[in-house]
């Protein structure tokens, strides 16, 4: 198994983190909030340590559990520290009532957080499932999608490490579409399908 550094304290942190130690992998919580990301740590026990915000991670993995609003700065801020490492983009660019996107075709946020990510390798996973379905740790479906062919297979290897069949969706034109499949999962799931549901593949 591995080191994984998650950036962000939030939910999503939360579970990622707490599914991956299951499975065996070492974590590292980074945030702006050093308090906060040392309780997270604390939560999930088992070695997990609360690294400093905006230093280098220790993970060559590094999942960018923030808000799309905050998410370039953030970018920035680690600036050369994210260089040669696998970036994992877990972000929905929602608008402010979750019915459609801020960003446009061409422009989605793995892109945007691409190009300002200088050295970074970027695959956007994992923004298409809810937080309390990770937190099941049930075997389930996650799709992905990167330009750089050896960083979505070692996502995609780290993904079945936690349960999950990695469905490789093509390249970072293709996350726009995950980011709209988002938006997808939230109408369904306001209208009668429950938060609980996943999105899954199979043949007929």
């Amino acid at each position: 198994m591995t080191t994984i550094s998650i950036i962000g304290s939030g939910n999503m942190a939360k579970v990622i983190g707490t599914r991956a130690r299951k499975h065996g992998h070492t974590i590292e919580i980074m945030g702006r909030d050093r308090a906060k990301a040392q309780a997270l740590a604390d939560q999930i026990g088992n070695g997990t340590s609360a690294g400093t915000f905006g230093q280098k991670p220790k993970g060559d993995i590094v999942i960018l559990a923030v808000l799309y609003s905050g998410a370039l700065d953030v970018v920035a801020h680690y600036g050369d520290a994210l260089s040669d490492k696998i970036l994992v983009d877990i972000t929905n660019p929602f608008n402010d009532d979750a019915t459609g996107l801020v960003t446009t075709e061409g422009e989605s946020a793995s892109q945007q957080i691409a190009t300002a990510a200088t050295g970074a390798h970027v695959v956007k996973a994992l923004n298409t499932i809810f937080a309390g379905v990770l937190a099941e740790d049930k075997p389930m479906d996650a799709f992905l999608a990167s330009d750089d062919v050896e960083a979505k297979a070692r996502v995609a290897t780290f993904l079945e490490s936690l349960n999950m069949r990695p469905l490789d969706v093509g390249g970072l034109e293709a996350t726009y579409l995950l980011e709209w499949i988002g938006i997808f999962l939230v109408g369904l799931a306001r209208n009668g399908a429950s938060f609980e549901i996943a999105l899954g593949a199979g043949a007929l």
